[in-house]
């Protein structure tokens, strides 16, 4: 990690990530990352963002989303507040579903053509190469986009596994069809579990197709329900208020909706609503503990954070500072 030398001036940034499937992933975004000179970032895979701090002299935001986007995954900047056009994840999830659409229609015919003898005609086979092909190499493209850009970085992910199973399985079924019997019209292909010799005529397109269904239906689900998950919370936010109580040097109380407000009276309720640059926190509540953490945020843009301020939990500081 080369993070930024003491007293340089630093920005910061929350990136809206996509393509992660995995707590690896989100650890190989970071390390990556970490690695630029005058950066330093966090990734958190539950809510897919990056928070990054980054000297703007040897650092760009254009070069954070590029590094991201060098290993194979998503990154942009943060959707402004209320446009869901803008939102990456709202993008993901369509184009998840359009694959999805893709594999499921073109994917269950040669599926079933595959496992049930009785339905193989006089050249299924031919007509089953027709439906895998789009979903081996259109449905399943991130995958091996994902795959291939890995390799590049001499490294392995899940896309990698799926990307290699999908392309032996078809590889495999396309020479198959060219170079040995399987190609004949009349060929039938009967299911057993035990392989035989010299049974070269067996295809695997079924695997080549349902096996990208299958994930790309696991992933839609994945990330409608993240989706739906951090509509709820930021439905939350919206409802706390956005004022907070002020203790004046001379001990009246003040409401206050910008600046640096504190000390606070204990029990004091604080929920804010502020356009900052970024916030710095410190306090603990019962069990939660937030120490000098930096809410990275861009200049006009709106950031929520609440605390109940008390003793009895440990106060350790009684301020809260918006800059």
């Amino acid at each position: 990690m080369n993070a930024p030398p003491a007293g340089t001036t630093l920005e910061h940034l929350d990136l809206e990530l996509t393509g992660m499937t995995c707590a690896a992933c989100a650890n190989r975004i970071e390390k990556k990352l970490n690695r630029l000179d005058g950066v330093t970032a966090t990734v958190n895979y539950a809510t897919e963002k990056a928070n990054v701090a980054f000297d703007p002299e040897v650092a760009t935001p254009e070069t954070l989303i590029a590094t991201v986007q060098s290993i194979g995954y998503g990154a942009a900047m943060p959707a402004p507040i209320g446009d869901d056009r803008a939102d990456p994840a709202l993008a993901r999830i369509a184009d998840l579903r359009r694959r999805l659409t893709v594999a499921v229609l073109l994917g269950v015919p040669v599926l079933l053509l595959s496992m049930i003898p009785a339905l193989q005609f006089r050249g299924w086979q031919w007509f089953a190469l027709v439906f895998a092909t789009p979903v081996a190499a259109w449905s399943a493209w991130p995958f091996h986009v994902t795959a291939w850009k890995n390799l590049r970085q001499a490294e392995a992910s899940m896309d990698t596994l799926v990307s290699v199973g999908v392309t032996a399985a078809y590889g495999w079924s396309l020479y198959a069809l060219l170079a040995t019997p399987a190609g004949d019209l009349g060929m039938t292909m009967p299911m057993s579990l035990i392989p035989t010799r010299g049974d070269s005529h067996h295809l695997y397109l079924e695997v080549a197709s349902t096996t990208v269904a299958l994930i790309l239906a696991g992933r839609w689900f994945e990330a409608r329900s993240k989706r739906r998950a951090g509509s709820a919370l930021r439905a939350l936010l919206a409802l706390g208020a956005d004022t907070a109580n002020v203790l004046q040097a001379d001990g009246s109380l003040n409401s206050t909706t910008y600046g640096i407000f504190g000390p606070l009276v204990n029990g004091t309720t604080i929920t804010k609503t502020v356009e900052i640059k970024y916030a710095t926190a410190k306090f603990r509540t019962g069990e939660v503990y937030v120490n000098n953490v930096q809410l990275g945020m861009r200049v006009g843009q709106k950031h929520t954070f609440s605390a109940t301020l008390s003793a009895e939990n440990g106060l350790s500081t009684t301020s809260v500072a918006a800059v």
